[in-house]
């Protein structure tokens, strides 16, 4: 199990509260943030042009979607989206939280560790009996005091109950080239459950996240080694493109300006190439050029962390072997489907109800930034949502489906927060994964 990663601080700072305009391509300023001669944006005006595009593409006109789209168009007037046009200023006045509840279908999972589990491309029903109820722990932890315990309890029997009885099946599903590695990991989950048990039955609290973090360490990578190579070709037209198959973690260490209590700070980001592997990849192939590094934070307000804007005309990576700004395609991947979808929205699609496997859930989810009118504009811009994930619940916000998510800050995301413009990021340094990247465009000289 990887080590904790510390950040260099006095004491922890509360997360802002602020409700600020949604992330944008950061445009250029000389002290603040760029601007540009974008048009202004507005969200009715903008969910009429879906519908008039759906009419020019053959689509049926529909009410109720086009009733959906305006009620999204709503949250966007509160809220804002990522695009390369918006204003510090932007800022909504105490804004009322839209009754959205429609588009929900029960509560969203907000770990990202369990979000990175849940998206694994495996289909092993034995194996998430065993993981759910470890999950629901944290459930179980939110009861006051030592009562907490009995529902722990039964989260405990009920994995152990699960465990024993379907292990030949988990077994069955490990990939054959990693089922030693598999079988061993299952032999320390049983072990770690008993003692996970022995906690409970001593009564001691504190000691119960710890243990559950460590099954649930096992239960991931137990699932990881039924992953039995990339499950799917990539659309023929981006197979070129740097792609990471498969996942990778990387570290970003920040240097905090003018915070008395909050020096530096190492992020853990784990980046999902299964689910959007043109997006991973192409982030990758600019950690190992550098690209990040001594780079700015661009924007801090409170509803993203943002960088990735180079200095320069450019708003993007500038590839030196062609002298040209490198975009990438919007990359959706919509749960229940083999592969991802690519260049159109969820809502272009016409898929209102489709469930995104990597969702704008978790503190510090990871997102490609891009012109708001542009689907395929994302090059190097890239932002972290810090909104609290019961305002932009799984799919009932403007952001699922319409922005490529393809990671998640797994430690230390609550320090998201306390990152202001004007920070330093003194590195992005890639720690595993890196030969699941295909087609580094790094190494070609130029």
């Amino acid at each position: 199990m990887a080590a904790l990663i510390s950040c260099n601080c006095y004491s922890s700072l509360a997360a802002s509260n602020s409700k600020c305009i949604g992330p944008a391509l950061v445009p250029k300023g000389s002290s603040f943030l760029r601007t540009q001669n974008l048009p202004k944006f507005s969200p009715l005006k903008h969910a009429q042009c879906q519908l008039q595009n759906n009419e020019q593409k053959g689509r049926p006109f529909s009410l109720k979607k086009s009733a959906i789209s305006i009620v999204l168009a709503a949250e966007l007037l509160i809220n804002g989206i990522p695009s390369l046009d918006w204003s510090p200023n932007a800022y909504a006045a105490n804004p009322p939280i839209p009754d959205l509840s429609v588009l929900i279908s029960g509560p969203p999972i907000k770990d990202p560790g369990a979000l990175l589990r849940y998206a694994l491309p495996i289909n092993n029903k034995a194996v998430r009996e065993v993981q759910k109820p470890l999950e629901d722990i944290s459930e179980s932890l939110k009861i006051a005091g030592v009562k907490a315990l009995d529902s722990v309890e039964r989260n405990v029997r009920q994995a152990s109950r699960a465990l024993k009885q379907g292990k030949t099946l988990i077994v069955s599903g490990l990939a054959e080239a990693k089922k030693d590695h598999g079988v061993e990991l299952l032999d320390k989950l049983e072990v770690g459950m008993e003692e996970l048990q022995q906690i409970v039955e001593d009564r001691n609290r504190d000691a119960v996240a710890s243990k559950q973090k460590e099954l649930l360490q096992y239960v991931g990578d137990v699932e990881e080694d039924m992953v039995d190579g990339f499950p799917y070709e990539v659309q023929e037209e981006y197979r070129n493109m740097p792609l990471l198959k498969g996942r990778a973690a990387v570290d970003m260490k920040v240097k905090v300006k003018d915070n008395p209590n909050l020096e530096e700070c190492v992020f853990r980001i784990v980046l999902d190439g299964y689910n959007a592997p043109v997006t991973a990849g192409n982030f990758v192939d600019l950690v190992q050029r550098h690209f990040y590094d001594g780079m700015e934070i661009q924007r801090a307000d409170g509803f993203v962390v943002q960088t990735g804007d180079p200095e320069g005309p450019a708003e993007g990576f500038t590839d030196p072997s062609t002298e040209k700004t490198r975009t990438i395609p919007l990359e959706i991947m919509v749960d229940g489907e083999k592969a991802p979808v690519y260049g159109e929205t969820l809502e272009e699609l016409g898929l209102y109800k489709a469930q995104t496997r990597l969702p704008f859930n978790a503190f510090g989810t990871m997102a490609m930034a891009r012109d708001e009118f542009e689907n395929n504009s994302a090059s190097s811009q890239v932002f972290w949502l810090l909104k609290e994930s019961e305002l932009t619940p799984s799919n009932a916000n403007i952001l699922d489906g319409r922005y490529a998510v393809f990671g998640y800050v797994t430690e230390n995301q609550d320090f998201l927060a306390d990152v202001k413009v004007g920070d330093v990021i003194e590195s992005i340094k890639l720690v595993s994964g890196l030969d699941n990247l295909v087609n580094p465009s790094y190494k070609i000289a130029g």
